[in-house]
């Protein structure tokens, strides 16, 4: 059973004649040629973003940012933004379109972050790169316009589930914590679709990103790593062992998503932490669905998106 009978009609068409992934070592580089094209129809780059670089975190090499800034005076709220891939594909560059909508839409400093893709740099080398980046908009909010207070750090995908390990990061280095975490269909569990996953949803993860494309995404961020010390969590996190004192959490995910339940376990333990949170399931929407067209789903997403940013920047007045 792969679903197709529950996928909102909406995305049918888009179903039909959009790209699949199928991911291998050896598909990777026409996948990431693939994945650069699609992103870049996504949206409409108003402007050339500025360009940041940051040291790289423990020596690694520097660490380039995009920043999209709206027009209007007065501190403003930012959203740290992670693209998605796998961990294997897609780039910041290749997100202006929709870095530049996010932030006109929502009034908010956006800044993106192009860390190194995995398998030529695995764990722990993105999530680094991520944490450097938020470093930087932390350290620099004042040159950027941004209140402090307002800082919350976003990605898709990979990107989402690198924002959960970057989000764990800062709360354990304690430098400085994010507002929010806002997990859009995030990829945070490694067993999802590999041996360990011995009852897998019957539903889930028949379109866009398969249990096939997942265990080698999953393997190409692994590396050497052995997955069994106190990283862990960081790495995949529905590893980390507590989610106590994490912030406030925003989850969005489709019904058919391969990620649906892991992304809903990590919001029952955020709650069981003691995390105030927000979990948005669309009915018949597949991993991806906001860039399928202009759709209802896909409204009614980024209306939530904003309702939930308006009231975590709000308690800041």
């Amino acid at each position: 059973m792969n679903g197709e009978s529950l996928v909102d009609p909406e995305l049918r068409p888009f179903l039909a004649n959009g790209p699949s992934v199928g991911l291998s070592a050896a598909s990777l580089a026409d996948a990431r040629a693939t994945a650069q094209q699609y992103f870049e129809q996504q949206g409409m780059a108003l402007e050339q973003p500025r360009l940041a670089v940051t040291a790289g975190m423990n020596g690694a090499p520097p660490v380039q940012l995009r920043i999209y800034a709206p027009p209007g005076a007065g501190q403003k709220p930012a959203i740290l933004n992670i693209h998605g891939g796998g961990y294997v594909l897609g780039s910041a560059a290749s997100i202006d379109g929709l870095n530049w909508q996010m932030a006109i839409e929502n009034t908010v400093v956006v800044v993106s972050v192009e860390y190194r893709l995995a398998p030529e740099t695995p764990f722990p080398g993105p999530i680094e790169d991520c944490y450097a980046g938020l470093r930087w908009l932390f350290e620099n909010s004042a040159s950027l316009g941004v209140d402090p207070r307002r800082i919350t750090i976003m990605g898709d995908s990979a990107g989402g589930g690198l924002a959960a390990a970057t989000t764990l990061l800062a709360r354990d280095r304690k430098e400085f914590l994010p507002a929010g975490a806002m997990l859009i269909y995030p990829m945070l569990d490694c067993r999802t679709g590999s041996d360990h996953d011995v009852q897998p949803n019957p539903t889930t993860g028949g379109f866009v990103w398969t249990a096939q494309d997942n265990r080698f995404g999953w393997s190409a961020m692994k590396g050497a790593y052995s997955a069994d010390d106190d990283r862990v969590g960081y790495f995949s996190p529905s590893l980390t062992r507590s989610l106590d004192d994490f912030p406030p959490l925003f989850l969005a995910i489709g019904a058919l998503d391969l990620f649906l339940e892991e992304g809903v376990n990590f919001v029952m333990r955020a709650s069981r932490a003691g995390v105030s949170v927000e979990c948005h399931v669309y009915p018949g929407a597949v991993h991806g669905f906001d860039l399928m067209g202009d759709t209802a789903l896909g409204r009614q997403f980024r209306l939530d998106r904003r309702a939930a940013l308006n009231r975590w920047n709000s308690r800041f007045g």
